[in-house]
């Protein structure tokens, strides 16, 4: 009679639970549709916890090491403020992204400019942002910073990377403030308008570091350009009624790449589909489609793994979404193959 009360209990529990799962995926169906503003707060949030904060003296020479072991050297006495040398303590902030579950949430792909203009996508050594202010005002940096970023962070040293500095388009983005809608990276050059390398340097352990200078505050990325011999190609996204390019993202995760993080960054208005309308994409490229959007305070996600085709389509339906956190969310995609 035991069993007979237990097992009763056991299929009632089932069904409870099946029917409130029923009853989520029932208001999943058809979530709000977001805001512009709701989801460049949720951005907004996801980069400002990824800030950490440092204070340097301004009157020597600094040295020191974000969480993830990078370490930066600021000479001091090439700091200013309004055109006078800047003395006394001085605030820095630095945000890291390696791993595209950040870059997602913070809404920093890889996608570099190209000599023609069209954009492609970068494998990243390093995406940072760093900026130094006193008393609230911006100081300003009037010779290089040098970051060393130990490779292993980066799935090992990759020959071939140059720096990258990172921009809205037309907007400002040297500030952790600034609203840096379509991001993208530009290549840094020298006075010859040649590219300027990462160099790679050997520890005394045997491990091995990208030695990055760089002389603009804001973000700098150490990359090179996708490569892949196949045959490219345009894809278009369809995504739920209601959403567009103000309330939503698309983004590619390439298998494979765990450093690098695609946009699809055109939105017709007319068809509702998002494109990498350059030409890009390799047929028979496996990677993940990521859609994202806000509910509630919360990122609404979806993912589908595909395997590119020539011309190819992908829908995505209510069906497909999903409630996750930001800490959620970045596991999910940092976890993907």
């Amino acid at each position: 009679m035991k069993a007979t009360l237990f097992k009763s209990l056991f299929i009632a529990a089932l069904v409870i639970t099946a029917s409130c799962s029923d009853d989520e995926n029932t208001e999943r169906e058809t979530p709000v549709r977001a805001t512009q503003e709701a989801l460049a707060q949720l951005r907004s949030a996801a980069l400002e916890h990824k800030v950490q904060n440092f204070q340097i003296n301004a009157e020597q020479t600094n040295f020191f090491t974000t969480e993830s072991g990078v370490m930066f050297v600021i000479n001091g006495n090439c700091l200013s403020r309004n055109g006078n040398p800047v003395t006394g303590m001085v605030d820095v902030q630095v945000v890291e992204l390696f791993e595209r579950g950040t870059m997602l949430t913070t809404d920093k792909p890889t996608m570099g400019t190209l000599p023609n203009g069209d954009k492609a996508l970068l494998i990243s050594g390093g995406e940072f942002f760093l900026n130094i202010t006193q008393d609230g005002e911006n100081v300003d940096e009037d010779c290089d910073i040098v970051a060393t970023i130990p490779s292993d962070i980066t799935g090992g040293a990759d020959t071939g990377m140059t720096l990258w500095k990172g921009n809205g388009g037309d907007q400002d983005c040297d500030g952790i403030d600034d609203d840096c809608d379509g991001f993208v990276w530009d290549q840094n050059v020298d006075p010859n308008g040649d590219p300027i390398e990462a160099e790679i340097q050997n520890g005394d352990q045997g491990e091995r570091f990208y030695v990055a200078p760089f002389g603009d505050f804001g973000w700098t990325n150490v990359d090179r350009f996708f490569s892949d011999p196949r045959p490219k190609t345009t894809i278009l996204v369809e995504v739920p009624e209601g959403f567009n390019d103000e309330n939503s993202r698309v983004y590619l995760a390439y298998v494979g790449e765990p450093n690098a993080l695609a946009y699809l960054d055109t939105y017709d208005a007319t068809t509702g589909l998002f494109s990498e309308h350059y030409g890009q994409i390799p047929i028979g490229l496996e990677c993940h489609v990521v859609f994202t959007t806000e509910e509630n305070g919360q990122w609404l996600y979806a993912i589908k793994s595909v395997t590119i085709a020539d011309g190819q389509t992908i829908e995505i339906t209510d069906a497909d979404l999903n409630i996750a956190t930001e800490s959620e969310l970045e596991a999910l995609i940092n976890g993907l193959p």
